[in-house]
């Protein structure tokens, strides 16, 4: 039987060893706190920081590092390079890739929130978006006014994590809205200085890269923790998410107000039933319809005694003609029902009808024999894809429609401020009863045939050899004359 020196030794030991293991159970789930803290809520100074992998991140994190610390840096390396503007861009563009790189951060720790904590979690992002489109704007008078235009106009492929199932097209989209302005940066410096042409080469590179990045990590969009907790604005809080620097959302609008009281003390439909059944007994009587109507005399008709048009009319005691009533003040009318947006294939034919505000609408899976027919579109944009048949624009304001190829025609009618950009080729565009269109034509398409009629405002784009473009109108108004034989229509000077 063991001594009671080496009992309470070994005792002593079995403790030692309990305590180690607790203390290692301890820091390692410390670790995964602070990692999905940092990952909910990084550092304020972060977004100032360029990214750097450690090693302790997921291995999308460490490739969106690599993207980082590649094609950014000598993006940016070569921005300091230009100075300026240029450079001035390059910084907004290294905060924003920092700040998504804090969602992607999160993303690889915590579970997908509502689409309302979502976007909370992305004003960053957008801000830095935002931003980097007004710097352009600021800067319209700038010699290096193209380079800021491609950035400005590519800039939205980091909206990628909010998109799904697909967000690789879309990035694949802003860069080719970069390469119109870069072609041009190419055609301006591409025998004076390489360094904007090696800048050129490297800012592509950043979205080209991206698209291989998404291809292999978020194929179906931002890939979310399976295990971690549910991401929200405010870490360990109970109180509603609030957007930065801003106040909480103001609260919903009350219930509309009551209906105006008409005075029937009876139920609208019953009321509407009785009517239409005392209007049916009164068109079957036929001729008899008249006989409840009572003779007015002689004495009684004011055309035939003077005396009585001076009267006031006399008051009216039977019911009120019924009126619409106003709206209540500070309320507005309910709006009519809009219908619903379509974009669909049917059979041949490509259906893009009742789209409202929507500037990203895209057709690319096209074929030859297809056609395609926008209907009642405002505000909105549609880019075709490929080489299609024909594409008609029927009934839509501020409508932009921009198209590879098409080997019929492109029909505008019925349209008000629309905008037409040939990509590739076109025979013919027709323009009827429209007022104001705008075709921008390619080098290719400049031997298309347009033909116009009961239209206004319209003008025809053509590029010159550096690609820039110069309008001409298309004249509206003629003058007809008989030479003797015939009718002779010119256009006059005052339409050229």
């Amino acid at each position: 039987m063991p001594n009671s020196d080496e009992r309470y030794k070994r005792e002593g030991d079995d403790c030692q060893a309990l305590c180690m293991a607790e203390l290692a159970n301890l820091v390692q789930r410390l670790e995964l706190a602070v990692g999905r803290l940092e990952a909910m809520s990084g550092p304020v100074g972060a977004c100032n920081q360029a990214p750097v992998a450690t090693g302790a991140v997921s291995a999308y994190v460490e490739a969106f590092d690599g993207i980082v610390n590649g094609p950014l840096t000598e993006y940016y390396n070569i921005s300091k390079k230009i100075g300026g503007d240029v450079q001035k861009h390059a910084d907004m563009m290294k905060e924003a890739f920092a700040k998504q790189r804090q969602v992607l951060l999160m993303a690889s720790g915590a579970q997908k929130p509502s689409d309302a904590v979502l976007g909370l979690l992305l004003k960053p992002i957008s801000d830095s978006i935002q931003e980097v489109q007004e710097w352009r704007e600021k800067k319209r008078s700038s010699p290096h006014f193209n380079h800021l235009s491609a950035v400005s106009e590519s800039v939205p492929a980091l909206g990628w994590v909010a998109l799904s199932p697909k967000p690789g097209p879309y990035v694949k989209e802003m860069r080719d809205a970069a390469v119109f302005y870069t072609n041009r940066v190419l055609k301006e410096y591409k025998d004076k200085d390489k360094t904007h042409v090696d800048w050129v080469h490297a800012y592509l590179s950043i979205w080209t890269t991206l698209m291989d990045y998404i291809k292999e990590h978020h194929t179906t969009g931002l890939s979310w923790s399976k295990t971690g907790p549910v991401a929200s604005a405010l870490p360990s809080s109970g109180a509603a998410p609030k957007a930065a620097g801003g106040c909480p959302p103001p609260p919903p609008p009350g219930p509309p107000p009551p209906p105006a009281d008409l005075g029937g003390p009876s139920v609208h439909g019953d009321s509407d039933a009785h009517n239409r059944t005392a209007l049916f007994e009164s068109i079957n009587k036929g001729a008899d319809i008249t006989r409840g109507l009572r003779h007015v005399k002689d004495d009684e008709k004011t055309h035939k005694n003077p005396n009585l048009r001076g009267q006031s009319a006399p008051v009216r005691t039977g019911p009120k003609p019924f009126t619409c009533p106003s709206p209540r003040p500070g309320t507005s009318a309910a709006p009519c029902a809009r219908a619903a947006p379509i974009l669909e294939l049917e059979g041949k034919k490509w259906k893009v009808e009742n789209q409202e505000g929507e500037p990203n609408l895209l057709i690319s899976d096209t074929e030859l024999k297809q056609v395609v027919y926008a209907y009642k579109c405002n505000n909105s944009t549609l880019q075709v894809k490929g080489k299609i048949n024909s594409i008609t624009i029927d009934n839509c304001k501020k409508m932009g429609l921009v198209f590879d190829d098409v080997v019929g025609i492109v029909d505008v009618i019925n349209c008000k401020d629309v905008r037409v950009q040939v990509i590739g080729r076109v025979p013919t565009i027709s323009i009827n009863k429209t007022d104001g269109c705008h075709v921008y034509l390619s080098k290719d398409s400049l031997n298309c045939e347009i033909i116009s009629a009961k239209s206004s405002e319209m003008n025809i784009l053509v590029p010159n050899k550096e690609g820039e473009f110069t309008e001409h109108p298309v004249p509206e108004q003629y003058k007809t004359v008989w030479d003797g034989t015939k009718l002779v229509t010119t256009t006059t000077e005052m339409a050229c």
